[in-house]
């Protein structure tokens, strides 16, 4: 069951953009996740969602087909990809009949230079997450007003306090999370509802999925994103963090 958005009221910030978001998360609290979605992609401005194609990445995919099939798309090969997920981007967007799915990836010089024999993982998962996949996502966003991800606050971690709109103060775009407030039961629901794909490595026990060195299959019982970068600290890959800090959103308690 989804969670009340309406609970959720965000502090004041005395930025103009910080304003903004505010008046956002206000004025969209008591509506649908599809009504979020609907209002970045027509707008806000300029805006791109960035999608895994991964588990759940479908929910969104299909939204922007139905509200604005030639929205653009950034899609992240990190060179890394399971080889399904690859598969699985190509076909869903011939399904759906996404119209500007534009795949980004690492300046080859730069890989070259930094990790010439693709072990960086095994060294250094942060340094080899902001090389494949942070660097050549800032770059891809650069001119764009605003960004929609598909994260939740069911995920856990540090994105249990996530709003619908949230500020990036130092590059000025607005981040937008349309599913913030779904759990899986909601996920679920929709992709049924609207006969939608699933990747198949979830079928398999991936239910979160990130490139294949890092990404294991996960028990019953645990959480999540238990898969991912196992027996590490880390929880996320980068792309939601600004100067090296994750966004958190201020709420009242």
């Amino acid at each position: 069951m989804m969670l009340d958005a309406s609970k959720q009221t965000p502090t004041a910030d005395p930025t103009p953009l910080g304003h903004t978001v505010a008046a956002l998360n206000d004025t969209f609290r008591h509506h649908s996740a599809t009504d979020v979605m609907k209002y970045a992609l027509t707008q806000l401005g300029d805006a791109t969602l960035v999608s895994s194609f991964g588990a759940e990445s479908v929910v969104l995919l299909h939204m922007l087909a139905v509200i604005r099939p030639d929205a653009p798309v950034l899609f992240i090969d990190t060179e890394m990809l399971f080889a399904e997920t690859l598969v699985y981007q190509l076909e869903l967007s011939e399904r759906l009949g996404l119209q500007s799915v534009r795949t980004i990836r690492a300046q080859a010089q730069v890989l070259a230079a930094k990790d010439p024999d693709g072990t960086l993982h095994q060294l250094d998962t942060n340094a080899c997450c902001a090389l494949r996949k942070v660097e050549p996502l800032q770059s891809a966003l650069a001119g764009f007003d605003g960004w929609i991800t598909g994260r939740k606050r069911f995920q856990g971690g540090t994105r249990q306090a996530l709003q619908f709109f949230e500020q990036e103060a130092e590059t000025g775009r607005i981040k937008v999370n349309p599913l913030a407030y779904w759990d899986q039961d909601d996920v679920r629901t929709y992709m049924i509802e609207n006969r939608l794909p699933r990747h198949p490595l979830v079928a398999r026990g991936y239910p979160s999925i990130g490139c294949a060195p890092c990404t294991s299959t996960v028990d019953d019982g645990e959480d999540q994103r238990a898969g991912r970068w196992r027996g590490e600290t880390k929880e996320e890959c980068g792309i939601h963090f600004v100067n090296g800090r994750m966004l958190r959103t201020k709420e009242t308690v």
